[in-house]
């Protein structure tokens, strides 16, 4: 059965033994707010895949790369925020094609777009 990206399916005990970690990991990460899983009506933990990829994500920052916590929420409020201005670039991109589609500019009037995709590479030695 296939479930949705961000929806909530999986138990702490699931994604502790999914990634090889102690479930007092995933605790930990939830009380610094590198996580934020749901909860049941019973206040059961519940994580997305999208939590499972970020949970991913800071592991590798932490034991193949030596971040520490606080490195970690600064590399994932920035990957948040080009996250966010990727998206914005891409909504006015759309908002510019429509405009021009719709020929609602000029044609004397020059409208130049570049492309530009931010990632967040992670070199290692």
């Amino acid at each position: 059965m296939m479930h949705h990206y961000d929806e909530p399916v999986y138990l702490i005990s699931i994604v502790a033994k999914m990634l090889e970690i102690h479930p007092q990991t995933l605790r930990q990460y939830e009380r610094e707010n590198l996580i934020c899983p749901s909860r049941s009506d019973g206040r059961i933990r519940l994580y997305s895949q999208r939590d499972v990829d970020k949970i991913k994500m800071i592991l590798r920052l932490t034991r193949e790369l030596g971040v520490n916590i606080a490195g970690v929420d600064i590399i994932l409020r920035l990957k948040e925020s080009v996250d966010a201005m990727e998206h914005e670039i891409a909504e006015l991109r759309h908002e510019l094609q429509k405009a021009n589609n719709n020929r609602s500019v000029a044609p004397d009037k020059a409208l130049v777009t570049k492309k530009s995709i931010y990632e967040m590479v992670i070199f290692e030695e």
